[in-house]
């Protein structure tokens, strides 16, 4: 089924009530506009998170955590980046070495 509407001077249309309670879009909503084989579509760009739902599959490995597991996870992974950066920074702190009236001190100095 089709639905009309008219395009004013400025370039802007009114989507029919019927289309926007299909797409379920809302003031503020934003819609991509795709050409493909000599036809225009629109779809919705606002999407709820719980559409994306599974849109991955399964894990390879099969393994599934819970919302608290994955938050745990990438705490621990930040704290662990962290670590490694932090441990790179001292090796760099104590290698660099810079003149000073015959004396060498480091970059920084630690508190």
């Amino acid at each position: 089924m089709g639905y009309g509407a008219k395009l004013t001077s400025k370039g802007q249309t009114t989507i029919p009530i019927e289309v926007r309670k299909y797409l379920n879009l809302n003031p503020g909503d934003q819609m991509d506009f795709i050409i493909e084989n000599g036809e225009v579509k629109l779809r919705a760009k606002t999407r709820s998170i719980m559409e994306f739902a599974g849109i991955l599959g399964h894990a390879p490995n099969g393994v599934r955590l819970t919302i608290d597991e994955l938050d745990d996870a990438v705490a621990q992974a930040a704290a662990d980046d962290d670590r490694r950066i932090m441990r790179d920074w001292n090796r760099y702190e104590r290698t660099s070495q810079i003149p000073d009236d015959g004396r060498s001190e480091t970059i920084r100095k630690r508190r």
